[in-house]
């Protein structure tokens, strides 16, 4: 008859259960179980916490907030020297402090937008967690928005993602909505599938890319979105983009600028967005 002693030394050389093995589940082989539980851990949680539909914003990480822009600027300027000549390089500073201040009203306005719809949201539907605002979890916009719907008092959503050079979260996010994803396709599959309005601010590679899979998924009929992208700050993006030109060479037909809508300030971005929330999914 086997004493306690011996059942303990027995368990300590039984094998390790595949879903407890750690070395497994970081190799190659367990890579569809990895995205799946990207998959279905998020699901989860929105699950749990009776999310069901959200406003997904898009823009540039690098996008400052007002007040820390200018203090950028004034701090430059204050060390400006009489010697133009010599002061070559801070010059250059400044100048791009200015440009940074420039783009800072965008994080404004995200962030002024992202607390309306919110507030919004809230006072129609008795503060549940309807069209919360998603994020991809990082700084510049996508802070801006978390931030303005924490002002709000409502969900927070930030969809992280890894990268080589760390994106660290913005601390607005709602702790148990805060997610981390190591595959950029199914971080934006979250970004689509909740969605029923998405705002993509001015923003480099990451927000083009975000923004061009969406159209081609309305495009193609792949999405089924009734209310079309947002595209904020039209003086920015007719610089990035000439939709124009394609529509002239043939690339897309003129009815697939129908696709998107164009604003440039926070109320008729509000006004558009309130409205055609209410007429599509709250009827």
């Amino acid at each position: 008859m086997a004493t306690r002693r011996d059942k303990s030394s027995a368990q300590d050389n039984w094998p390790i259960k595949a879903y407890k093995n750690q070395d497994f589940l970081s190799s190659p082989d367990a890579r569809t179980v990895r995205m799946l539980c990207e998959y279905l851990e998020p699901l989860s949680r929105f699950r749990e916490f009776h999310v069901k539909d959200t406003i997904a914003f898009f823009g540039s990480a690098r996008t400052l907030p007002g007040d820390v822009a200018a203090d950028n600027l004034a701090k430059l300027e204050a060390c400006l020297p009489a010697d133009r000549k010599a002061g070559k390089d801070l010059a250059r500073q400044i100048q791009l402090a200015k440009r940074d201040m420039d783009m800072s009203r965008y994080y404004e306005d995200a962030r002024a937008l992202a607390r309306r719809l919110t507030e919004w949201s809230r006072s129609m539907l008795g503060g549940g967690n309807r069209f919360a605002i998603c994020s991809g979890g990082g700084p510049g916009i996508m802070e801006a928005a978390n931030r303005g719907a924490t002002e709000a008092g409502g969900p927070s959503i930030g969809l992280n993602v890894s990268l080589p050079k760390e994106q660290i979260p913005n601390p607005y996010q709602t702790p148990e909505l805060s997610f981390e994803f190591h595959y950029f396709f199914i971080r934006k599959f979250w970004f689509v599938y909740l969605s029923r309005a998405l705002v993509a601010f001015p923003g480099g590679f990451g927000t083009l890319d975000e923004l061009f899979e969406l159209l081609t998924l309305q495009q193609t009929g792949k999405a089924n979105k009734a209310i079309p992208p947002i595209i904020y700050g039209r003086k920015y993006w007719d610089k990035v983009i000439n939709f124009d030109a394609l529509v002239e060479a043939g690339s897309i037909s003129p009815e697939d600028m129908d696709l998107v809508r164009f604003f440039d300030d926070v109320d008729s971005t509000f006004e558009y967005l309130s409205t055609e929330l209410r007429r599509h999914f709250m009827g």
